[in-house]
Order: structure tokens, then C-alpha cells, then sequence
């Protein structure tokens, strides 16, 4: 059987479901193309599940926090099962709604294995979908690490760690990036004793190091343990879970073992087809368009940040392409990004390494402390604005580590996307009292105007 319509989505994840959407919101006719359920790795296994499970152990933290403000409480058990129910109610809900709304708007779902034949066709399960234009969004998957083999209860990846029906007593994360400092803060919250191994010389590498340190001092301070600048050299099963042995020698042993080294794209069989493939990614120019006429690739198929949010703004952008709006392409550095740990992380634009390698000595930047911040305090958590400033013009990059960083960064969007000067900012009146009022003190204190700076 042969269809023909004006887009093939291949993929149903944040991107996918994005541009089918748009695409149809812009009377395109979409079949879209997935193994699963629509909403991809973000709900099903990546951002909804952790930040629920996330909400679950801020609670837990909130709880023991509690005698010492006058409520008395205390954490006597946590309920795993109640736990997940919780956390599959939340991605249930959201699912169902995706489902609904997709539906309403007429584009013709297809649950099954797309596979990409050449230009323009689709084959699902015998079926050949053709399309005038086909939009590939295969996303990511958890990558492996090569000696170490995973079993889903003692080595697990991301995947495994959601629907564990234990909290280990112990355990090693391999990767100090996203998922795993997040997970980190999970599973410390619940109870876990936590060591974090990562090869670079910051947890977060990617990120400011400003940020990195200040979330290495409150992990330190919440008994969390990493080595820094360490490799491994073995992974061992043992009676009671695994031994990682480091290069250097030292022995980890834990209950569990979390490989959390980031995530590779799944880009099976594009290059067969003729779909430059270069470093695990798929090859695009700035208009996202592949190596072959009328295909095109989006979110984590592409090199940059691997963000649910910018695959979505992805397929926003290449439905209007197609539709002949000429839309602006999405810039990675306007792009927020969050790290939900305890302190959360949050920066939007460059950081200042990355901004002295652009501008050279043509930068400044200016750290405010959130020690003297009112609802900090209240909130019990400490933390940092940063701000990076290419000289005599705009910010180019902020920098928040606070307990709700994540509710902070779409201001500092604004500030880095609009390109307003520091003294634009520092003229707001922001409310009090807030966390968001540090990001106006932090601009005051970059045009010398700093009432509170010390």
C-alpha cells in the first residue's frame, strides 16, 4: 500500500510530534511514523519520569528539613510502588493528552518500525508511505560503554534507573553530566550513599565552571561523593552488586551501577540510503536539511545540545520551512538548558570560556552571591548569578544555581536573545521578595550601580 502526502515524520518524540503539528496547523497533510507511544524519550523515559521522581525526593528533603522549622515530621519509609504509580500517572496523563490532540488535528499516526528507503519513502512494516518532503526524528538512546555489559538491576542505564523497584543502598554513577547528577541528587535524596565518577575536571563539564563548583560544594555538602578526572578501567560483578576499578587503581564498590555517559543518536541505516552520517550525527546546514532533497533532520539527530525543548523547536522550524514561511533557524545559544538537581542549574548563552574564546579579552562577567537573598534564605538554599558580558554590549551568557533555577532562566532568555544592555536590566523592577530580583542585582552590579554587593 502507497501513501502520498506533503510530510513523513519519522519519529514521535518532542521534535516529531512538533512538527507534525505545525505542519498540520499549516494545512499540510502529516503521516507520522513511530514504535511507540507519541512523546518520545522526554515523557515516557527522560524529563517528565525523573522530574517526578525528582518532585518525590525534594519532598523527601523538605521532610527531614521540616523539625528544624517547627513542623515535626519525619521520612519513616519511602513506598516505591506508590512512588511509580505517582510518576506513570503523570506520564499517563500527559501521553492521553498528546494522543487526543494529535488526533484532533488529523494526522494519521502509524505505530510501527519506519525505515527510511530513499528520497521521499517511508516503509512500515510492508507498508510504503511516500511524501514530498519526509522529516527524520529518530531521537536518542542511552549509549553504552564498551566491557560493560548492563543487566537492568545492578549496571543499568537511564532507562533501567526509572522503573528500578529498589532504592540501592549504594551506588556508583559513571557520568557527572545531566542525567547523572541528576540521578545523583535522586537517589542521595532517598537515602542512597552516592559516588560520581567523571572523566573531566568538573562535574557538568559543559556548563560554566562557576556553576560546576558551586553545585560541587552543595553535593559535597549533601554527602555526595565524586572523582573528578577519572577513568575506568573495569567494571566487576561481586556477591552483592559490582566493583569499579579506576585507572588509578582505587576500587568503588556499590549495590548499583549507573552508566550515565550521555546518549547517541539513533541514525540506524540513514547512511545506507545515502543520509550523511558524520560522528553518530546526521549531517544538516543551518536549514536543517540533510544530504538528500526533501529530507530533513531534527533534534537529537543533530550536533548541539540534546534538549527536549530544542528538537520541539526543531520541528516547529522545519514545518514552517517546508510551508515556504522562510522562519529564523534556531540558534543553539538562545536555547535554555536545566539541570534539576538539588541546587538546580540553570544558564542560557555562553559561558565565560566559551565567551573568551569568541571575544577574547573582550569580556566581563560579574558573580552575585544569592547568601543575601531573601527568598534564597527562606528556601534554605544558597547560590550564583553569573553574568558574562562581551565588553561595552550585551550579556551574552547568565548563569543561575539556586533551588529554582530552572523557574529563573526564561527572564535571563529574554536578556541574552533581545540583546539588551546590562543597564536595560538593571532599570526593571523586579518583585520582591524573589529569586528572580538577583538577576536584577546581578545586572546592577555589572553597570556599577550594586546596592547590596559587598
Amino acid at each position: 500500500m502507497t501513501d502520498d502526502v506533503d510530510i513523513v515524520v519519522l519519529g514521535g518524540g518532542s521534535a516529531g510530534y512538533a512538527c507534525a503539528l505545525r505542519a498540520s496547523q499549516l494545512g499540510l497533510s502529516v503521516v507520522l511514523i513511530d514504535r511507540d507511544r507519541l512523546g518520545g524519550t522526554c515523557l515516557h523515559r527522560g524529563c517528565i519520569p525523573t522530574k517526578a521522581l525528582l518532585h518525590v525526593a525534594e519532598l523527601a528533603d523538605h521532610a527531614r528539613e521540616a523539625p528544624d522549622l517547627g513542623v515535626m515530621m519525619e521520612v519513616r519509609d519511602i513506598d516505591l510502588d506508590r512512588v511509580h504509580d505517582y510518576k506513570d500517572a503523570v506520564v499517563e496523563r500527559l501521553a492521553r493528552g498528546l494522543e487526543a490532540l494529535v488526533a484532533s488535528r488529523g494526522i494519521e499516526v502509524v505505530a510501527g518500525v519506519g525505515r527510511l528507503v530513499g528520497p521521499g519513502e517511508i516503509e512500515v512494516d510492508g507498508r510504503r508511505i511516500t511524501g514530498r518532503h519526509v522529516v527524520l526524528a529518530t531521537g536518542g538512546r542511552p549509549k553504552q560503554v564498551r566491557g560493560i555489559d548492563i543487566d537492568g538491576q545492578h549496571v543499568l542505564t537511564s532507562d533501567d534507573a526509572l522503573e528500578l523497584d529498589r532504592i540501592p543502598e549504594s551506588v556508583i554513577v559513571l557520568g557527572g553530566g545531566v542525567i547523572g547528577c541528576e540521578f545523583a541528587s535522586l537517589w542521595r535524596s532517598l537515602g542512597a550513599e552516592v559516588t560520581i565518577v567523571e572523566a573531566q575536571a568538573h562535574l557538568l563539564p559543559t556548563e560554566d565552571a562557576t556553576a560546576s563548583k558551586h553545585l560541587e560544594r552543595a553535593f559535597r555538602r549533601r554527602g555526595i561523593t565524586f572523582k573528578l578526572s577519572s577513568l575506568v578501567d573495569k567494571v566487576e560483578r561481586t556477591a552483592d552488586g559490582v566493583r569499579v576499578v579506576l585507572a588509578s587503581g582505587t576500587e568503588l564498590d556499590a549495590t548499583a551501577l549507573l552508566v550515565a555517559v550521555g546518549r547517541e543518536a539513533v541514525v540506524d541505516g540513514y547512511a545506507d540510503v545515502g543520509v550523511t552520517v558524520k560522528d553518530g550525527l546526521v549531517v544538516t546546514d543551518k536549514r536543517l536539511r540533510t544530504s538528500l532533497p526533501d529530507v530533513f533532520a531534527i533534534g537529537d539527530l543533530v550536533a548541539g545540545p540534546q534538549l527536549a525543548h530544542r528538537g520541539y523547536a526543531h520541528g516547529i522550524f522545519v514545518a514552517e520551512e517546508i510551508a515556504g514561511l522562510a522562519p529564523t533557524p534556531v540558534r543553539d545559544e538562545g536555547v535554555p538548558r536545566v539541570t534539576f538537581t538539588q541546587p538546580e542549574v540553570a544558564a542560557v548563552g555562553l559561558t565565560e570560556a566559551a565567551a573568551r574564546a569568541a571575544y577574547g579579552d573582550d569580556v566581563e562577567c560579574v558573580s552575585y552571591d544569592l547568601s543575601g537573598n531573601g527568598r534564597s534564605l527562606i528556601l534554605g538554599s544558597g547560590g550564583v548569578v553569573k553574568l558574562v558580558r562581551r565588553r561595552g554590549g550585551p550579556v551574552v551568557g547568565v548563569h543561575v544555581v539556586a533551588a529554582r533555577a530552572g523557574e529563573m532562566i526564561g527572564e535571563a532568555q529574554l536578556i541574552t536573545n533581545l540583546e539588551l544592555s546590562p543597564d536595560e536590566v538593571a532599570r526593571l523592577v523586579h518583585a520582591h521578595p524573589t529569586q528572580h530580583e538577583s538577576l536584577g542585582e546581578a545586572h546592577q552590579a555589572l553597570v556599577g550601580r550594586a546596592l547590596h554587593g559587598h
